[in-house]
């Protein structure tokens, strides 16, 4: 058995060393850099070979990759390297990591087509001046080979660790067991369709209801079948911290310390990073200088553990020196499962998807409460700035970029100058974009002059414009470009915001979904299944199963407030209805409640009311920007012998992904129907709907509405021995539209 490595691969292994230094890396987009490759190669002369697919093996090694360009007129190889500014700031652990590719790609090239020497040459393409610099030396067949064998001597050591790892891998997984005597209702029926969905290569869509262990019913078959799909890796993506907790603690009952399966937990870098006031250079940081030099022997102990969560890999990473986060991101390269956020595979910089295609893995991926994946995902391809940000640093800059700021407010000035509407959509501004550009050039020359690294202010302006700048170069009818005006204060001049807003994320995540052999998007809450279907941007042969509910209709009583209307006009009117019903639903069955609501002021406006009237009944509230451990104190407060209402929004922190089983929540009031506010921004994102699906009030304001309302429903029923009460607070909940779009084991309103 091969073991199989990407060119690019064995030499980030075998080739990098020195401090780790992100100075000159970030300048030219992933557009730019594949716009500076066929720049280079356009300029070839006829007969220039593309693209060049190579192999080779050693001993077990299969090295494999495509070089980027050949010149049989010259024997002379190429690897494009695309930059921006100045080459001689490059830092040379750099420059040496790009020589061993281009050699590694030489001894390939020679091997393949019995050449007894080549010329090999790096071409670093500026793509702000479109300027060529190439680097060429001649190097013989022998010393091409031998420096080709001694990368691989390197490497060979731990491939044959890793084929070890593999084979007892697959051996335990064939023989996994489930970790409980059965499986709960309706438990299998998932376990079953995601091992089929595995084995057979397609994507599934699985709306399953909370209680059945969906988490696990997931993990489980997918191991199982592992083995015999030949997957290398496994992601488990999912939108809270919780989420991903919940993989971990099912992942550690299905396996031991013994069990040859590395589990790795991915954290954000905010939230990993030992050193937040330093830059991720050497020169700044302790844990940057050196990194690569200490990263073998981090690594080796690293892959020692079987559960890598943040805990676990801090300690490695301590006891090491080196930074945690970047520790992390390597041994993404060597874990068989990998537990993260969505944005580590879906969004435009992913970590793991830029990996996938690197080394052609073959992946699996679960997409944990996949009803967030929309809102997520614009957001992802979603951009902002304002303009007050570049006016406040055009006063603190240093010259080089104050003079490319001044040119960015002069084309901003002309956008907004003649806008009359508050909000109004535009077509995408050029001479701004390319002003932008110019900005983060400027700031990125400036940033390799200053080890300490740049103010705080200046940073995060110079990577919310390469955002800008990358979403530009992709923008298309899936997004809109706007401006804001924003009220005028005592400052001078119009102040506005800009942005890129992305309507429809499917262009962007159906690739990603794509490159999995298979691919499980699961939720208690997928429907209408077109509608995810056509925004998350699913294949046409995907598979579709509504698991049965372990729940029974007489477990959960609805009512329906009919003579309530909760519409932003009738609020008012409202309070007082709603009010009498919340206090006489905890009079009948004193116990534990939530109440969901539109806004925290109609919350408010209610709470007020109830404290004047019914000033022994107990209540606690959600407040605006609500800290962990105030959320963690307002969850605390249900308990099986507490009793009282708290409050919150609906689609907040409260209305999903909680567990409050038997006496803790006993029944829940929902006074909205969760649609989205009516304003320009959504009538503008509801009129691209109805362009591109002829459903633009459905896909904008009524299903994302509904969605919100049936996971805060769901907090009260979560064991099939859990009884309770829903009362759905608008008249509107009884129209046949909306009723269809409940659950259908909810029986009849009341």
């Amino acid at each position: 058995m091969s073991y199989r490595v990407a060119v690019r691969a064995l030499c980030e292994f075998t080739a990098k060393q020195g401090d780790l230094d992100l100075r000159f890396t970030p300048s030219p987009t992933a557009l730019e850099g594949m716009a500076g490759h066929t720049t280079v190669t356009d300029r070839r002369a006829a007969g220039y070979e593309r693209e060049v697919t190579l192999e080779g093996q050693y001993c077990d090694l299969l090295v494999r990759g495509r070089a980027d360009g050949y010149d049989p007129s010259l024997n002379r190889l190429e690897e494009i390297k695309t930059h921006r500014g100045d080459l001689s700031r490059q830092p040379a652990n750099h420059r040496q990591l790009h020589w061993a590719q281009a050699k590694i790609y030489g001894w390939l090239l020679c091997s393949a087509r019995a050449l007894a020497s080549l010329e090999v040459a790096l071409v670093y393409f500026d793509v702000g001046s479109q300027k060529e610099t190439v680097l060429v030396e001649t190097f013989t067949a022998l010393e091409l080979q031998a420096f080709f064998d001694d990368h691989c001597q390197r490497f060979i050591a731990w491939a044959e660790q890793e084929l070890a790892h593999r084979n007892e891998r697959d051996q335990a997984l064939t023989a996994l067991a489930f970790p409980h005597d059965t499986f709960r209702q309706g438990q299998r029926q998932l376990a079953e369709a995601v091992y089929k969905a595995t084995c057979t290569g397609t994507h599934l869509m699985a709306q399953a209801p909370t209680g059945i262990g969906k988490t696990l019913a997931t993990l489980f078959p997918l191991l199982k079948a592992s083995p015999g799909q030949r997957l290398d890796k496994l992601f488990f993506l999912a939108a809270k911290t919780s989420g991903r907790q919940l993989a971990l603690d099912a992942l550690a009952s299905l396996t031991t310390d013994a069990t040859p399966l590395r589990v790795l937990e991915l954290t954000a870098r905010d939230k990993a990073c030992e050193h937040p006031d330093k830059a991720c250079h050497g020169e700044s940081c302790p844990l940057a200088r050196g990194f690569y030099d200490r990263l073998p022997a981090a690594r080796e102990a690293a892959i020692g553990h079987s559960m890598l969560d943040r805990t676990a890999l801090r300690d490695v990473a301590q006891a090491h020196g080196v930074c945690p986060y970047y520790l992390a991101q390597e041994l993404a390269r060597w874990a068989d499962v990998v537990v993260g956020d969505y944005n580590y595979y879906f969004d435009s910089s992913a970590l793991l998807y830029s990996l996938t295609l690197v080394n052609q893995w073959r992946v699996s991926v679960l997409v944990d409460e996949a009803h967030n994946l929309l809102e997520r995902g614009r957001g992802m391809y979603t951009a902002e700035l304002d303009i007050r940000t570049f006016r406040g640093l055009r006063k603190v800059s240093p010259t080089s970029v104050k003079k490319s700021i001044e040119r960015v407010l002069r084309c901003w000035g002309e956008l907004h100058g003649q806008q009359t509407e508050p909000y109004q959509v535009h077509p995408l501004p050029h001479k701004l974009t390319g002003a932008l550009q110019q900005t983060i050039s400027a700031i990125n020359d400036h940033l390799a002059e200053q080890p300490a690294g740049l103010d705080p202010a200046l940073l995060s302006l110079y990577f919310d414009a390469m955002h800008f700048c990358r979403l530009a170069e992709l923008f298309a009818a899936h997004s809109l470009f706007d401006c804001t005006l924003l009220p005028q204060r005592s400052a001078p001049g119009r102040h506005s915001v800009i942005c890129i807003r992305n309507v429809l994320p499917a262009p962007f995540l159906a690739p990603r979904l794509l490159e999995a052999r298979s691919c499980v998007l699961f939720s208690a809450t997928l429907s209408p299944r077109q509608f995810y279907a056509d925004t998350l941007g699913l294949p046409a042969n995907r598979v579709w199963i509504d698991v049965e509910s372990p729940f029974r209709a007489e477990q959960l009583e609805v009512r329906l407030a009919r003579h309530i209307s909760t519409r932003y006009q009738h609020r008012a009117q409202s309070l007082e209805a709603i009010v009498d019903l919340l206090a006489q639903q905890y009079l009948q069955r004193p116990g534990n409640y939530l109440a969901f609501f539109s806004s925290f002021d109609y919350l408010q406006q209610v709470t007020a009311l109830l404290a004047a009237r019914h000033p022994h009944l107990p209540f606690w509230e959600q407040t605006r920007g609500m800290q962990e451990a105030a959320r963690g104190d307002f969850l605390a407060r249900f308990t099986d012998t507490s009793q009282g209402i708290g409050f919150a929004v609906l689609g907040g922190a409260f209305a999903e992904g909680i567990d409050l089983p038997g006496d803790r929540l006993i029944g829940a009031f929902i006074a909205t129907l969760g649609l989205p506010q009516i304003n320009a921004v959504n009538e503008q994102m509801k009129a691209c709907m109805e362009e591109l699906f002829g459903a633009g009030y459905d896909y904008t304001y009524l299903y994302p509405g509904l969605q919100k309302v049936v996971q805060a429903a769901g907090r009260v029923i979560r064991t099939p021995a859990d009884h309770g009460v829903v009362h759905l607070l608008d008249d509107r909940f009884g129209r046949q539209q909306i009723r269809r779009l409940l659950p259908s084991w909810w029986g009849v309103l009341r």
